[in-house]
């Protein structure tokens, strides 16, 4: 008799796609970042952040099923848990790259746990928002626009364009610099930019994500000065950034972006 499915996600994005296919009840474990949806999470032990998990603890929580991604988490953790012997869990690998990806995704997660009631039926519906938004969601007939998509200061850091979050932006036309393709894995998908490159005259969009890094109006301003011919906004990263079903919401904001009708950012 297989024992019942108990689910530990280390990715935000993977734990509220975990609840959205009607599996909340069977999380017992999750990272501090995971805060999505925030009631069905509230009480779900946490097991550190998604590059630095308690494996002790997460070892006492017993999953038979823990949910990684290749960017997200290190490669060491999932080495530890493949330490745990007859305990270690199944261990499922996630590695969305494009908003296209989110329907495979989708049907990943429910193909792992399809023998649970509703799963399936969850799934169907939540790919079929997916086309539609996807579908709705296009580059066609949309002016290029040049970006800078800042995740960080000291040092500036941005995306490569194989990155999750480039190839959402470039859902609405907008490209992001440095042309840069860094490869599947690696620190190099998200480099740092120093400040005097001379590409930087041709942004015209600084875009700040809200996450990971809090940005102020001084890093706007810095940022302003990095890029001179640019306009300066803050942006929502947890709908530019998650996969799963806030990517839904994601493609909708995107429209708003492109159609510049998002609200101005006050504190901007």
């Amino acid at each position: 008799m297989r024992p019942a499915v108990r689910i530990a996600s280390l990715v935000p994005s993977l734990t509220e796609l975990v609840v959205a296919l009607g599996l909340g009840d069977r999380l017992v474990a999750r990272t501090g970042y995971c805060i999505h949806p925030a009631e069905a999470v509230a009480d779900v032990p946490k097991v550190g952040g998604t590059k630095t998990v308690n494996l002790a603890k997460l070892h006492r929580l017993a999953p038979t099923h823990v949910l990684v991604n290749v960017d997200e988490n290190r490669r060491e953790i999932v080495d530890g848990l493949r330490a745990w012997g007859d305990a270690t869990p199944e261990i499922i690998v996630t590695h969305p790259i494009d908003p296209e990806d989110n329907l495979a995704l989708v049907w990943q997660l429910a193909g792992c746990f399809a023998e649970l009631p509703g799963v399936s039926e969850r799934a169907a519906a939540l790919a079929e928002s997916f086309r539609h938004a996807l579908d709705a969601t296009r580059p066609d007939g949309r002016p290029e626009q040049r970006v800078l998509y800042l995740i960080w200061h000291e040092p500036w850091m941005t995306v490569a364009r194989d990155t999750y979050i480039s190839r959402m932006l470039a859902r609405i036309n907008w490209r992001t610099l440095p042309a840069l393709e860094a490869g599947a894995v690696g620190a190099a998908r998200y480099p740092a930019v120093a400040g005097n490159e001379g590409w930087l005259v041709d942004v015209e969009r600084v875009l700040l994500s809200s996450e990971p890094f809090a940005f102020t109006a001084e890093h706007a301003a810095a940022a302003g000065a990095v890029c001179p011919n640019a306009r300066v906004e803050r942006v929502d990263g947890e709908l530019l950034s998650w996969y799963g079903p806030r990517a839904v919401a994601g493609l909708a904001y995107l429209r708003a972006l492109a159609d510049d009708n998002r609200p101005v950012d006050p504190d901007l």
